[in-house]
């Protein structure tokens, strides 16, 4: 796909938004022509620069992109509607960089790749407490960006996406039941991506084929905090070796100690074994976090465990996983050894409100407690009128001798993002 045809289609994208009706809520109609025409347009574009400088034989990479998209959802008919969402991720910067696709290997990755698609097409139907959808869809069950199993990716430019019939229900009283049956996963890589296996499946024209069932159920009646459980069964239609389950509990919360402190904790356990051909040994997860809030800051200690024993490890393939273990991307897919990392955090308000975090962390295997090197992770962000969105984001990994199948790696982002 060339260049001008997909900044061509950034323009038409945006430029289409002058001709659609915009409401401020996508609500319930009397007749089959308000529903269609009396819904809502959503519009966001967000442009990046990424650079990467890693200390090995590969050239530094610079990638200017900007990720568009155009949506509109319907209004609702007897609780019936429909969302449809189109995509495009443009390079404007040249390519001195790796996007997965462009066949510039000798540069390091930005998994940025350009092109045009259709992110989200779904029927929906909402009653009874119920909210089911059916078509190509996002789907999350935790607060971005802590998408630890199953997640959008929202941090590429190209966001993941399903192929998938999802229900969710609230008639419990503080209860949020979910279900997805899900058959295909559409990657970050797009379309050009084909036949490669990058630890969760044959990837063909960017789509994973899986016959994948997603459970959660989360209750927050506790005065303390929220307790969570899930089942993840993970089918790979092109490579069954690699199919596997996943259950887990997970208890957090930040209960109030006085007027001014909050306590904040979590503590969660997962185990993940073979499932339908798959052949992998069961593993475990471990995350333990303690913190404290005060006055818009929080600082937290965690302590998270991806069990592996040399052949194994216990993975999260369909996971936003930029936002664990470090923003330099260097434990995307858990190594055979598996990893312990240690870290602290620190979030809080500095100048002109903007958002501030800062992380540092402390890598082992879990096999043979080898050390696995560490990092610093800096950003400032500061959203302003609800729409407008500017950032700034450092990743610094040092790597270490121990366990040499890593090397150092700088990042650095600067990004602005405007949503409607």
């Amino acid at each position: 796909m060339s260049k001008f045809y997909t900044f061509s289609a950034t323009t038409l994208m945006a430029s289409l938004i002058g001709t659609l009706p915009i409401t401020a809520a996508a609500a319930e109609k009397d007749s089959f022509m308000e529903a269609l025409t009396g819904g809502k347009v959503s519009f966001s574009a967000r442009a990046r620069y990424e650079s990467v400088k890693q200390d090995n034989d590969l050239k530094d990479a610079d990638a200017f992109t900007v990720r568009s998209t155009l949506g509109y959802e319907t209004g609702r008919l007897n609780g019936f509607g429909a969302f449809v969402e189109f995509e495009n991720v443009t390079d404007l910067g040249g390519d001195n960089y790796n996007s997965t696709t462009n066949g510039e290997t000798e540069y390091s990755v930005v998994a940025d790749p350009d092109g045009t698609e259709v992110n989200q097409a779904y029927l929906s139907y909402q009653g009874f407490d119920t909210v089911a959808k059916f078509g190509r869809q996002q789907i999350t069950y935790r607060d971005a960006p802590f998408h630890r199993y199953i997640g959008n990716v929202l941090w590429r430019q190209n966001h993941q996406t399903f192929d998938a019939f999802s229900i969710q229900n609230t008639s419990l009283p503080d209860t949020q039941l979910s279900y997805a049956f899900v058959n295909k996963i559409n990657t970050i890589f797009g379309d050009d991506r084909d036949s490669d296996l990058i630890g969760t499946g044959v990837i063909k024209n960017g789509v994973i084929d899986v016959e994948a069932h997603l459970i959660n159920a989360q209750y927050s009646g506790l005065p303390f905090g929220k307790l969570e459980g899930y089942g993840y069964l993970l089918e790979y239609e092109d490579a069954e070796v690699i199919s596997s389950k996943t259950f887990g509990l997970r208890l957090s919360g930040a209960p109030a100690i006085n007027d001014s402190w909050n306590l904040v904790y979590t503590a969660e356990y997962a185990r993940q074994s073979d499932y339908k051909g798959g052949t992998m040994d069961a593993q475990n997860y471990y995350l333990a976090e303690l913190g404290a809030k005060h006055k818009g800051w929080l600082a937290k200690l965690s302590y998270e465990v991806l069990e592996g024993d040399g052949t194994d490890s216990f993975k999260t393939p369909l996971g936003t996983n930029h936002a664990f273990q470090g923003w330099a991307d260097q434990f995307l897919t858990t190594p055979d050894q598996g990893i312990k990392d240690i870290y602290l955090t620190v979030v809080g308000n500095v100048f002109w409100d903007a958002k501030l975090i800062v992380s540092y962390h402390d890598f082992k295997t879990d096999e043979d407690s080898l050390d696995a090197g560490n990092e610093l992770d800096i950003s400032l962000e500061k959203t302003f009128n609800q729409h407008y969105t500017v950032g700034v984001k450092y990743a610094d990994y040092k790597a270490d001798n121990e366990f040499p199948s890593l090397v150092d790696t700088e990042k650095f982002w600067v990004y602005g993002q405007v949503k409607f």
